[in-house]
Parts: structure tokens; sequence; C-alpha cells
């Protein structure tokens, strides 16, 4: 169903968001949005929405799968707004966010589904789960000028590192079980990126509850849910595999024309299956074997 703005959709369709996990899919432009939408539903999220300014079409096909829902993305935190809007709504609900040209990859993804994760991350007394956007790029930008490309997609396999996130509210001690991690794309040509959206990790899927409200860092603000692990053992992560920092680098006028290539001697095949991240240290399976 079609709805012409939030507002609409959460006084005439919020009883979407009383079953999850439940994905939001935001689009900046029509880069994939087809190939992303399918992908989280085969993931085994319950619903999905879309929300996307006026202009970007879905496919006709995919209409009656998903709540369309009419929104500016323009607008400063857009994003962090409509998704402490949709937690407001949907209280005791799994929610996850992204956007277009982004694929959510788990533990064993190819046999367990979304459900089955956020079961067993429950089970362990979890409530948000952590994600590193991981970012994609075509091998050849002379063939794919917005350095998109599903068949040709490659990462970095190492250039990835961690910092401890000071807590300004304690004389800057690192917090407990938080860091901030960097790598990829933003890290190669960090210069072209400014230094608040260097970051590479998000709380991309988390448990609404009143009061829980998304930061424009892509944090939430209960500490404890920004947390990596639990004090006693390490607990699932997730990867959100992005062509979203390619795309803005490609596309931006003070980066697009210094930078012919991403590939260096690191960049990898990306094999689209959960083992490979695993391998590669990009993703932590937990106690879920």
């Amino acid at each position: 169903m079609r709805y012409s703005s939030l507002d609409q959709f959460l006084t005439d369709g919020n009883a979407a968001l009383v079953k999850g996990p439940v994905a939001i899919v935001f689009a900046e432009d029509p880069v994939e949005v087809d190939t992303t939408l399918r992908h989280h539903l085969a993931a085994g999220f319950v619903q999905v929405l879309f929300l996307a300014p006026d202009g970007i079409d879905v496919p006709a096909s995919l209409e009656p799968k998903i709540h369309w829902i009419s929104h500016d993305l323009h607008a400063e935190d857009a994003v962090p707004k409509a998704v402490t809007r949709l937690i407001e709504a949907a209280p005791g609900t799994w929610l996850y966010y992204c956007y277009n040209a982004e694929y959510l990859f788990f533990p064993f993804c190819e046999t367990r589904n979304v459900r089955e994760l956020v079961a067993f991350h429950a089970e362990e007394r979890r409530e948000a789960m952590l994600s590193y956007v991981i970012d994609l790029y075509a091998d050849d930008l002379g063939r794919f000028a917005n350095a998109v490309s599903l068949e040709q997609a490659h990462l970095d396999r190492s250039g990835y590192y961690a910092l401890g996130r000071p807590d300004m509210a304690n004389h800057k001690y690192p917090k407990e079980r938080q860091l901030d991690f960097f790598g990829g794309l933003r890290w190669r040509f960090e210069e072209h990126v400014p230094p608040p959206r260097r970051k590479i990790d998000r709380i991309a899927l988390f448990k609404a509850r009143p009061g829980l409200v998304l930061r424009p860092d892509f944090t939430l603000n209960d500490e404890e849910l920004n947390t990596y692990a639990c004090p006693w053992h390490n607990n699932i992560t997730t990867t959100v595999m992005s062509f979203r920092t390619a795309k803005a680098l490609r596309s931006n006028a003070g980066s697009k024309f210094d930078i012919h290539d991403f590939r260096w001697h690191n960049s990898v095949r990306f094999q689209w299956h959960s083992q490979q991240l695993m391998d590669l240290g990009l993703m932590e399976p937990g106690q879920w074997f």
C-alpha cells in the first residue's frame, strides 16, 4: 500500500508495526531500489517499509509486498528522526533500517532468516545488534560510473581498525564495551569524508521501546544498546554491505574528479556469502552455531 506521508502511515498503517522484525529502507536515489527491497524481503522480515521522495519508483511486482511511504530525505537528520518516530509507534518490535544499495548479512543467512536471528539474540538478553557498514564498489569505474555493480562488487579485505569511544560526560574515559570502527573507502579517502561520517559502525537492528531515540551518529540513547558484546561473552554482529559511500564519492564534485579507481592491493571480489565475511573477521557469530 502507498502512503502520502509518514504521518498517514502512522495513522492508517501502523498495524504493520505490531509484529516484527520490520525493515525500513530509505531511498536517496533510484539505484538498486529493486534489489535492496528483494534482498530484505528474502531475508525474512515480516514487513518492509520503503521511505523515499516522490519520483523514485518501485517495480509493480513489489508494491503489494511493501509499505511505500513518501518521505523527504533531504531535511536535516531525516533518517534518525523518521526511525525515532517509528520506534515510538512500535514498542516491543524489532526494527532494522538501511539505505538503498545496502544489503544486510548475518551469520549463516543463507540457511537462517532474520526472525531466527533476533529470537536467538533476545534469548541472550540482548535488545540491539551492532552492524559494520562495509563498503562495496565496482572494480571498473569506466564501465560503472556510479561505482555500483552487483556482479563486479569488491570490498576491502583489510584496513579496518577500532578506537575507544570517549565518554564526554566522564573525563573522556573510554566507554565500556563500545568502540568506534573505521575502514573501507571512508578511511582510504578520508580527505573527502567529514570526520563525523568516517565511522563504519551502526546500530541497525534493535528492539523498539518507549523513549528510545536514534541519534544522528546511528547510535541509540541507551548506552547499553550501543555495546558490541554483553559482559560475559561475545554476541552476534552483522554487516550492512553498502555501495552508499562509493556512490557519494563518485557523485560529489569535490571527489569525483580525484578518484579514478577504488581498487587497491587489498581489494577482493565480494562473494555475496556470509562465510566470506566471517572469514575476513567482519562479522561475529558469537554463540550462534
